[in-house]
């Protein structure tokens, strides 16, 4: 999926998608997420209108675009503003959560009690409904390929439902298969889960919250964890019952560590960011990476989870949530260049299914990152794709962004088969500059690289060896239906006497400057630095190069 989400009202018009569909197309994009609300579908009980859905499917196979259906149902955000008047009007059928403040005063939020069997039931009856009529609509076409159920579970400004029955319910020992699941499969769980909780297997056979997890706001979040990850079991099952397409369910991110946020370039990011070091200032209950496993015991119907990924440390982020090898899809990130450099890394060191930048259908396409970035992907997505299927240790994704003195720079190393692949920013003659790309080593042992601003060499691992070089480079070209050709074929300058291919930044220095041979040295040459008179060729200007490395062992 090459994906976007779209604001979050977008979808409710027909008239206005017809604008957004072409653009879409422009920026290369292939999948777009929105959202459907059980507000529209449903705004009487029990009288449903998909009139509105129908239009925007239609719309959708007109321009050959795939949806993602985000369910705004009973939780959007950690709040229930998208659920029909009928429920919010009805508080002693779907009451509220309440919040502990100063005082012991308590305040009503628009949130409805995630214990409460008949708001699940009233949700999943409409969700069953939806998929449904999915099925009656679009089996065929498939133009929906996935359903997102809820949005950003949780709830804010508590860790935990402050009402009367949450009271009692908090004192009751934790559900007899819940704790036996947790403590059977203990040494199995998310390693965030096991450092939170070392002392688990030690709690009684069938302890209260605070026995199993201690007093406080973590017991609290994990008493929130069962009570939303149950509700939003019933309302994915009842969906799966109608109509078996992938579903899964997002997730507001925690922070454990603020330091490691990603804040660069965000100004006051610090006071705006999503999440929180505490449940309650980030969505308390969400399926975040230490609540993960009792989530998916809870909702088994749903296929897998995934983060909602902004500040976060993005390859940090990735690898929570590849947890016991579920699918990684992003389904809301960043939509600027720095967002769209990290796509590489997901797609090709993390097997991601897609990224979807948020607000994607107010950028244009020909001022969008996106479009630059989606271009060269899906002109390679049949090899990308071969590779993630069949051969996913084959592959790794990189970037670098804007050149930071204050920063060590990072080289991103990994070990194909005999070599050791290390991949550098690139600059030539004194105009280091941003990149991103993916390396895939192929079957006949040739590399494939893709993207732009980096430096790739290649190191023997065999002890025995004495020396490593390129055998054999070329730029390649790629027609409509992904098949590669030879275009410039690459030796000596261009491959640096075999040392390293160069994948040429944006904004590159080609030489040939004019500057006094007197003022010119060996440090200038061997610096690269901006006064070298002699002009170099900088290969694979189409972004796409094979290169062949070879080792020689001598007796």
């Amino acid at each position: 999926m090459l994906a976007g989400e779209l604001h979050n009202s977008s979808l409710s018009s027909a008239a206005h998608m017809s604008t957004v569909w072409p653009n879409m197309r422009a920026m290369h994009v292939n999948t777009l997420l929105g959202s459907v609300t059980w507000e529209m579908i449903e705004p009487e009980e029990g009288h449903f209108d998909f009139r509105i859905l129908d239009q925007v499917l239609a719309g959708a196979r007109q321009h050959g675009m795939h949806l993602v259906l985000l369910w705004f149902g009973s939780f959007k955000n950690a709040l229930s503003t998208y659920a029909p008047a009928w429920v919010k009007r009805d508080v002693e059928r779907f009451p509220r959560v309440h919040v502990r403040e100063a005082g012991g005063r308590m305040r009503t939020l628009e949130l409805v009690q995630p214990w409460n069997s008949r708001a699940w039931e009233a949700d999943a009856r409409a969700f069953a409904a939806l998929m449904g009529h999915l099925r009656e609509v679009d089996s065929l076409q498939n133009t929906v390929i996935m359903v997102q159920v809820e949005n950003e579970t949780g709830l804010l400004g508590d860790s935990r439902d402050g009402s009367r029955v949450a009271d009692v319910l908090y004192q009751q020992p934790i559900p007899r298969e819940v704790i036996s699941f947790l403590k059977k499969e203990y040494h199995h769980l998310h390693a965030q889960f096991r450092r939170r909780w070392p002392n688990l297997l030690d709690s009684p056979e069938t302890p209260t919250w605070e026995e199993a997890f201690g007093v406080g706001v973590e017991a609290e979040e994990m008493f929130m964890a069962h009570a939303f990850s149950t509700y939003v079991g019933h309302v994915s099952e009842a969906g799966k019952a109608q109509y078996d397409i992938p579903m899964y369910t997002n997730v507001w991110l925690n922070m454990d560590d603020p330091t490691k946020l990603d804040l660069e370039g965000v100004p006051g990011a610090q006071g705006i960011v999503g999440g929180g070091v505490a449940p309650g200032v980030y969505p308390s209950g969400g399926p975040c990476p230490h609540t993960m496993d009792l989530w998916r015991f809870n909702a088994p119907y749903l296929d897998f989870i995934s983060p909602d990924l902004y500040m976060h440390d993005y390859e940090d982020i990735c690898q929570k949530y590849r947890h016991q090898n579920q699918p990684l899809f992003i389904p809301e990130q960043k939509r600027d260049e720095k967002g769209l450099r990290r796509t590489w890394l997901a797609y090709g060191s993390y097997q991601a299914m897609g990224c979807s930048p948020f607000g994607i259908d107010s950028l244009e396409a020909a001022t969008s990152p996106v479009t630059r970035h989606y271009r060269l992907l899906d002109s390679m997505k049949k090899h990308i794709l071969e590779a993630q299927a069949q051969r996913p240790d084959d592959m790794m994704g990189f970037y670098f962004d804007e050149v930071d003195d204050t920063k060590q720079e990072r080289s991103w190393v990994k070990v194909f088969a005999e070599f050791k692949v290390t991949v550098e920013r690139a600059f030539v003659f004194g105009k280091p500059g941003p990149g991103a790309g993916i390396i895939i080593r192929q079957p006949s042992g040739k590399f494939l690289l893709l993207g732009w601003g980096f430096n790739v060499s290649f190191k023997s691992v065999r002890p025995e060896s004495t020396f490593t070089g390129i055998l054999y480079a070329e730029e390649k070209t790629v027609d409509a239906d992904g098949n590669l050709h030879t275009g410039r074929v690459m030796n000596g300058d261009e491959t640096r006497s075999g040392e390293f291919f160069i994948m040429p930044n944006e904004d590159p220095d080609y030489g040939g400057v004019s500057a006094p041979v007197d003022i010119l040295c060996m440090a200038c040459i061997a610096n690269s630095c901006d006064q070298f008179p002699i002009a170099v060729t900088i290969p694979a200007k189409t972004m796409i190069a094979e290169v062949e490395p070879y080792i020689v062992q001598e007796v």
